[in-house]
């Protein structure tokens, strides 16, 4: 059968090494996941609670295209406690995952062709995503002595894609940084989109929202993370006033609705915010545990994250193969992580991605292991 070059991209490699560490798992080995960006704890308590109370009162059929009114409420809230915005709820758009946000967003935003900035490292999916919709993305890369704040290119953009904490480097953009990022790209007619995911995941200091500056952006953002609701693929995102009416008719066509049952239980979940916050307790001591236990292994350079729960690490006296040296840690150690390929096509032949998302006890085997691991190979 015929195919469209538009379905031509690249895999998400850290998906495949996940696949594999299931496949060694299923043979009975023991595994420790620190590939995938996912919380080890499930939704909170609220959040199942509220949507098991649903069950057995409605019929969850579909919600209204932007989401339900309640929700779009909260999260509105939600701005104003985090960031002292005042939100009109009406900007906020509910969306299958943020996945979903960054379809409809890029589908608003550019005509087939044009160019768009993404940061290198970065999250993979952004590239893919781009390319799908008959896209260019234009890698820019940022750099760790530069804290990677990146510096808009000599290419007229139409759009930038920006991170803050970053996937896979943990780094946050400082109020200043991101505010001439913005005013930048706002001189060039440039779009500039906001992606803070990983929003209250943080530990040097608060993340700053681009509503904070501007509300000529869009801003997306998801219950995966820092509500640890990874598979119940709900998020949202915040357009200006006058881009609602797009996104709702583009909504209405590619999605119908995000999941009437998720949204419900994100609506408890925005009610949880003990347990988020004893979440990221967890998080805080998983960070310590491998600022300490990845250099004494041999992985000795690394920064610091401000945020997220990822550390990048520059391997390049230990490989130039990242994908082959994760292949054998894996298979060795029994401790999945993802290869720099996945963020940096160029220069993430020399890098490894270690998650520390999972459970303290998890992260303490994981290092054990590692350290085992390097040991025997030198």
């Amino acid at each position: 059968m015929r195919s469209s070059s538009r379905g031509d991209v690249d895999p998400f490699i850290v998906m495949d090494v996940m696949e594999q560490a299931r496949r060694l798992e299923q043979s009975g080995r023991s595994i420790i996941h620190m590939e995938v960006g996912q919380p080890g704890t499930p939704a909170p308590k609220a959040a199942r609670k509220a949507l098991a109370d649903a069950m057995e009162r409605d019929a969850l059929g579909y919600t209204v295209a932007l989401g339900l009114p309640e929700l779009r409420e909260g999260i509105a809230k939600l701005y104003a406690d985090w960031y002292g915005v005042d939100l009109d709820p009406a900007r906020v758009v509910i969306t299958a995952g943020s996945s979903a946000a960054f379809v409809l967003a890029f589908t608003a935003l550019f005509e087939a062709g044009e160019i768009v900035g993404v940061t290198e490292p970065g999250y993979p999916s952004y590239r893919q995503i781009l390319k799908s919709l008959s896209l260019k993305p234009y890698p820019i890369p940022t750099y760790s002595a530069d804290r990677h704040v990146p510096k808009l290119p000599d290419t007229a953009l139409a759009g930038l894609i920006v991170a803050s904490p970053a996937n896979p480097t943990g780094t946050m953009l400082s109020k200043d940084d991101l505010g001439a990022l913005i005013a930048a790209c706002q001189a060039n007619d440039t779009a500039f989109i906001s992606d803070e995911i990983y929003h209250g995941a943080q530990y040097e200091g608060r993340a700053v929202s681009a509503l904070e500056l501007s509300d000529d952006v869009y801003v997306i953002n998801s219950f995966s993370k820092y509500f640890s609701m990874t598979g119940w693929r709900l998020g949202w995102m915040v357009v200006p006033e006058n881009h609602v009416r797009r996104i709702e008719r583009l909504a209405q066509n590619m999605f119908i609705c995000a999941p009437h049952a998720a949204q419900i239980a994100a609506l408890g979940a925005l009610s949880a915010r003990d347990e988020t916050e004893a979440m990221l307790a967890v998080y805080s001591e998983n960070r310590r545990l491998m600022l300490e236990g990845l250099p004494a292994a041999g992985f000795n350079k690394i920064a610091p994250p401000d945020g997220a729960f990822y550390i990048y690490a520059d391997v390049s006296d230990l490989t130039q193969d990242s994908p082959g040296f994760a292949a054998e840690i894996l298979e060795q150690a029994g401790v999945a992580v993802t290869p720099g390929l996945d963020f940096d096509p160029v220069r993430g032949h020399t890098t490894l991605r270690f998650s520390y998302a999972r459970s303290t006890e998890d992260i303490a085997e994981g290092l054990r292991r590692l350290a085992k691991f390097m040991t025997e190979r030198r």
